[in-house]
């Protein structure tokens, strides 16, 4: 795209001042680039999705993991006990 709808964290070192260049710095635009930067923040971190399969499946797996280690010495005991 054009050097304008590029973002900052997308310019090169060379490239800075003529982005800067293009910027709106009048109190309109200053507050679209606030506005522009809230929703992308939101959309990014607030406003996830949340749930599906591969949540569900995240918890189970913890789950299972945490009920084996609160159970680990009444398991190998067993396990020992059958061994013989």
């Amino acid at each position: 795209g054009s050097l304008s709808e590029r973002c900052l964290m997308d310019m090169r070192l060379g490239e800075l001042p003529m982005w800067l260049a293009t910027c709106d710095f009048s109190p309109q635009g200053l507050l679209g680039g606030v506005q522009k930067a809230w929703s992308s923040y939101y959309n990014k971190y607030i406003n996830v999705k949340r749930g599906g399969p591969a949540g569900i499946s995240m918890l189970l797996a913890g789950y299972c993991l945490l009920s084996y280690g609160w159970n680990y010495q009444h398991i190998s005991k067993i396990s020992f006990l059958v061994s013989i």
